[in-house]
């Protein structure tokens, strides 16, 4: 091979590595993305999900007053 044909492939791969170093940049900033997303899902099921268990505590517990009151005989 020529110096020139060497100088060629030397450019091709530099233009061929600049850009995969593009698209690898493209994937992180899409992953980071991404990351971020999955946080803000994660802290909105989290906060849901207390709400949940608020409600069902609230509802045990009007529960067991009702049952309780049956039980005892009276009603209010």
């Amino acid at each position: 091979m020529e110096q020139e044909q060497l100088e060629e492939i030397k450019r091709h791969f530099g233009v061929i590595a600049e850009a995969l170093r593009s698209d690898v940049r493209q994937v992180a900033e899409g992953h980071a993305v991404i990351r971020h997303e999955i946080q803000e899902f994660r802290a909105q099921v989290r906060d849901e999900f207390r709400e949940v268990r608020a409600l069902l505590r609230l509802s045990f517990a009007q529960l067991d007053q009702r049952i309780s009151r049956l039980e005892s005989g009276r009603t209010e």
